[in-house]
């Protein structure tokens, strides 16, 4: 299933942003539900063949998501989010910090900020997302990670959730 929806995907080295716009053929409140229900989130946020498992999760400001990327042989990559706003249906914004199972970031990587928005075009929603770090060369860092590759990978995955969900 070759997709004609809109995927960009870029890099602002001025701005130490990556920048992803992504178009999909589904209601408002299904992508936002996709965005922000841990249940949802399970079933794409990972690249395949991982997994993504919900430790915990608070969608609210000052609320966190500790998950893992789990690997066919069962390693474990964890991470949280911090949210730091949000606008319901509109816009939330969290920091996303790789860290170990108990929680403490893993050190020298830092943190993302991500600022993700959501609009509606006729029948089609669309998700601008904005992925900014302190310094270019941790965008740099994080795009040798295979970022682009695995975010790609996931947000199809999505694409295939909402389709499923017509």
């Amino acid at each position: 299933m070759k997709s004609d929806l809109i995927m960009n995907f870029s890099i602002d080295k001025e701005n130490k942003t990556v920048n992803v716009k992504r178009e999909f053929n589904a209601s408002l409140s299904n992508v936002w539900s996709a965005w922000t229900e841990a249940e949802i989130l399970d079933q794409w946020w990972a690249p395949a063949p991982f997994k993504s498992k919900t430790k915990s999760m608070e969608f609210k400001e000052g609320g966190r998501r500790m998950y893992a990327m789990v690997s066919p042989e069962g390693d474990e990559r964890w991470s949280f989010f911090e949210y730091t706003s949000i606008s319901p249906k509109t816009n939330f914004k969290h920091t996303s910090t790789f860290c170990d199972a108990d929680a403490n970031p893993i050190p020298n990587f830092g943190s993302s900020l991500w600022d993700i928005t959501f609009s509606e075009k006729g029948e089609l929603t669309v998700v601008d997302i904005a992925i900014s770090r302190d310094n270019f060369a941790e965008i740099e860092q994080l795009i040798a990670t295979g970022f682009k590759e695995g975010f790609t990978s996931a947000l199809t995955g999505l694409e295939k959730i909402l389709e499923a969900k017509k």
